[in-house]
């Protein structure tokens, strides 16, 4: 089996908002649904996330409320603002393009000759 991949930097927000994107979590809830997503080829911690939360709770993209676990723990669910959303959306886009770019970029031939443009 192949070793977990690691998230690169820049890309932890976006996940973690399209997470929340689906509804409300609290934190084990989302590296669990990163992880089932990533089909366990993430490697993803709990205070990573955490932190990915904290940030992004400071710039207003996500908000928290208290609440209960389904084993009845009191835990803070994030849940998306409008700036959350939007942000998701902008950045989303900006990451499908870079995705598509490096996909482009890694295909072919090794050693191929770049194509030049007329």
């Amino acid at each position: 089996m192949p070793e977990p991949l690691a998230i690169a930097k820049g890309t932890l927000d976006v996940i973690v908002l399209r997470a929340l994107s689906w509804a409300p979590m609290h934190g084990f809830e989302i590296v669990e649904w990163v992880e089932s997503r990533a089909a366990d080829t993430v490697d993803i911690t709990d205070a990573a996330v955490y932190q990915a939360l904290y940030r992004m709770e400071q710039r207003g993209l996500v908000k928290a409320t208290w609440g209960l676990t389904e084993n009845n723990r009191k835990a803070r669910y994030y849940e998306l603002t409008a700036a959350g959303t939007a942000h998701l959306r902008t950045e989303s886009k900006r990451w499908l393009r870079y995705a598509a770019m490096v996909t482009d970029l890694l295909s072919g031939p090794v050693g191929a000759k770049p194509r030049r443009s007329s």
